[in-house]
């Protein structure tokens, strides 16, 4: 059984006509590569452009608490926000035989989060996934915070998957003595790297009775039509066909018998690489101001003119004095002032074909901070000479 078992894999291998087609094929490549040093670039494996039908991530989210805070925790006097945290707080310190009246807590030091992650269902239990942890009260940040034991649920069907526990990462500073402020950055959200234990995931079952399903990433035909040629060349058999924009199916071949096997198959179908075309994208983090440009992204003839106004308020006191004899009191009042000013606009512009690379000099020419940059690539989108996919975060 073992020996014939390994002879129907290796069949699939093609070892006599293998050898001819990858000398022949590594020519190929290579002269491609040669004429066409750009596109070399685009080739990708089918496993980073799709993923398997039935095997799609699954969302998880929860309610937690985290600690640790210098009192920039949700404020729980005098009935301000805070209640369910107060009596989160509650509860957690009844598991540990710990009787407390809920309107006896101050808790500024905690913060009550909702927890996500994203499980892949190839992961078993006992692997580590990320986690994001966001405020759900009146916290002023989770800066220097620890997160509690967390459960991650599967809202499907509500049954614990993973959980998460650790300190949080916060891409933000967020400083604050008497009467001063200092502020960077978002930090009412934290990432936990590795930060959740998996605990159970569903299983995937692959039937002989159903083609091997491969949804698209990111749709689309010309993608489709690359996978299905790159896959019947592979096994010399019209296996492939485009089901829609979104997805190809792939009959299984004949000589697959078990559920090994067909791991095998599909392990190989997921290795081969493609030639893809990438769609220009531009990603916007607005918690952080952080703009990543891919280096395919065009900008049509615009004119950009960009400046600022200045409105500036202080009250001037004026003393109001009565006349002698009059019996009246002097008064303070105060009259209220306002000065306008803007700034003369800085205008540049972009010639037709304008790359990232051309932009970010003129930009930089402006001396902008990023909140502008991202305002400027928010109108360049709306007015239309933006030639790529605007992404906010």
């Amino acid at each position: 059984m073992c020996s014939e078992k390994n002879s129907t894999i290796q069949s699939l291998y093609h070892p006599k006509v293998g050898f001819m087609r990858s000398i022949f094929g590594l020519f190929t490549l290579i002269a491609f590569w040669l004429a066409n040093p750009l596109m070399a670039q685009q080739s990708s494996r089918i496993q980073d452009l799709v993923y398997v039908k039935n095997a799609e991530p699954i969302e998880l989210i929860g309610y937690g608490l985290v600690t640790g805070l210098d009192r920039s925790g949700d404020r729980t006097l005098s009935g301000q926000s805070g209640a369910f945290t107060v009596q989160a707080v509650a509860n957690m310190l009844e598991n540990f035989g710990i009787s407390v009246e809920a309107e006896n807590l101050r808790t500024r030091n905690v913060a009550a989060v909702m927890v996500t992650a994203t499980l892949s269902p190839y992961q078993a239990p006992g692997s580590r996934i990320d986690v994001t942890v966001s405020s759900l009260g009146d916290a002023s940040s989770l800066q220097g915070g620890v997160l509690l034991v967390t459960p991650l649920l599967n809202p499907e069907n509500q049954n614990i998957y993973a959980r998460a526990q650790g300190p949080l990462l916060v891409g933000g500073i967020n400083s604050e003595l008497p009467g001063a402020r200092v502020r960077s950055n978002q930090t009412l959200t934290a990432t936990m790297p590795s930060g959740a234990l998996v605990i159970q995931n569903k299983e995937i079952i692959m039937s002989l009775a159903e083609p091997l399903r491969l949804v698209l990433k990111e749709p689309n035909f010309g993608s489709a039509r690359s996978m299905i040629e790159v896959i019947n060349e592979r096994f010399d058999e019209e296996i492939a066909n485009i089901a829609h924009a979104g997805m190809i199916e792939i009959n299984w071949p004949d000589n697959i018998g078990d559920r090994s096997m067909m791991n095998i198959f599909t392990s190989m179908v997921l290795e081969e690489q493609v030639s893809v075309t990438h769609e220009a994208r531009i990603v916007i983090n607005e918690r952080t101001g952080t703009i990543v440009a891919g280096g395919n992204v065009i900008i049509d003839n615009v004119m950009i003119s960009h400046g600022n106004i200045q409105v500036r308020t202080q009250i001037t006191p004026i003393i109001s004095q009565p006349n002698a004899f009059s019996g009246g009191e002097t008064q303070v009042l105060n009259l209220p002032q306002t000065d306008i000013s803007e700034e003369i606009a800085q205008t540049i512009v972009l010639e037709p074909e304008t790359t990232v690379d051309q932009l970010s000099v003129s930009l930089n020419a402006l001396g902008l901070t990023p909140r502008d940059i991202i305002s400027i690539f928010q109108a360049l989108d709306r007015a239309g000479v933006l030639r790529g996919e605007l992404i906010v975060m």
